[in-house]
Formats: structure tokens, sequence, C-alpha cells
């Protein structure tokens, strides 16, 4: 399947928070450095910043969707995700949005179901998960997770057949609509159960998919 790659539209870095900001994002005191990044893609915007707490002295203190997706973004730096990661220094800080924009440019990506790019999916396997999609996910770090979204319809049946294929559990379920207008869910189990259920949510959807209306 077609790989489709987010666009990075924004980084920044915030050496020295100020404390009103600081106190208003929850920060804790060893938290004195921001990285801030916005992308085309909310989804691999999360996975990108979960990576981040891997491989830097960095959390993550903030990450959102916008409504509408990208194409309805606010200005033209806004795309459909904001993140923010914190650390005890800029150095830190820009270590872990280096990382970002390596897993943004080279490892994560969305697909075209039956190479249509205007009819995309989402099916990661993460072998390993970081500090915040553990805690999103309610699960100890380090465990895999199979990170799946899909369009609405699509997300229940590939989910239902993610469940059925793999010995995986859910962690957490995104109802669709999500605020990007998706749907989907984190699930976990061993690494080779998330990617059979990583797998048979990609082919369920492809499936179904060349067939709508076939009930």
């Amino acid at each position: 399947m077609k790989k489709i790659y987010a666009d990075i539209l924004s980084m920044q870095v915030i050496s020295n928070v100020d404390a009103g900001l600081a106190e208003k994002l929850n920060l804790q005191p060893h938290q004195r450095s921001l990285g801030l990044f916005t992308t085309t893609i909310d989804d691999v915007g999360y996975t990108a910043a979960d990576e981040a707490t891997k491989k830097s002295d960095v959390e993550v203190v903030y990450a959102k969707s916008f409504y509408a997706g990208a194409a309805h973004a606010s200005g033209p730096l806004s795309g459909e995700f904001i993140g923010i990661i914190s650390g005890p220094s800029p150095e830190e800080v820009k270590s872990g949005l280096d990382s970002i924009r390596i897993t943004i440019e080279n490892d994560v990506y969305f697909e075209a179901i039956n190479d249509d790019e205007n009819h995309a999916l989402y099916a990661k396997t993460i072998s390993s998960c970081g500090s915040y999609l553990s805690e999103v996910a309610g699960i100890q770090q380090g465990q895999s997770l199979a990170y799946l979204i899909a369009p609405p319809l699509e997300a229940i049946v590939g989910l239902d057949a993610a469940l059925k294929a793999a010995d995986v559990t859910v962690c957490e379920f995104f109802g669709p609509p999500s605020e990007t207008n998706f749907g989907g869910g984190l699930l976990t189990g061993s690494q080779s159960s998330c990617q059979a259920a990583t797998d048979a949510f990609r082919e369920a959807i492809c499936n179904m998919s060349k067939r709508p209306l076939d009930y």
C-alpha cells in the first residue's frame, strides 16, 4: 500500500518557560524547557512524540488533535496536531525534536487504502511504547501496542478483525468520530500478537472497502 507521510509544519523551542504558562501546563519544577511542533497528521504526531520519550530526557506535556483535520486548519502552520514536549534543558528538548523529525520523516505514515490517497488508515505496531502512549493506554512502559486508526465504519470493522485475529486486548477505544472524524484504538499484547492484529486490521479494511455495500 502507498505510504502517506506527514509534513512537519513548525518546530520551536522555549528555553525557559514563563512560570505562569508552566502552571497552566501543569509542569513539574524540572520541566523548564519546551519543544513545540505541529504536523499535518495527528496520529503520526502522537507516535513521534512518544518515540522522543525513549530517545531523550523529555516528556509529553501536551498533545491535541485539531477539529476537522489539516484540510480545515486555522493557519498555514497549524495542520492537524500540536505536540509539546518538556525537559530540563534546551539541549534535551532539541534532542527530542530531532527524534520527532526523524520518526515523522522516516518511520511512521498512513497508508492509502487500495491505493486511494483520499482513503487512508494508520496501522502501526509499536514494539515498545514510551512514557506517553503507555500512560494513554494504561499499560507499563515498554509493552507492545497496535495503534490502529481508520475512517469511522472502517475502524470498527478493522478493530473487530484485529481482536479476533490475535491475542490482544483493547486498551483505548477512540470512538468515531474523533476530532479529525476518524476512529480506532490501541491494542496490547506480545509484539507478535500486536503485529498480527495490525495486519488483520489492514486486510479487513482493504477487503471491505472494495465492496462497501456487500453485507
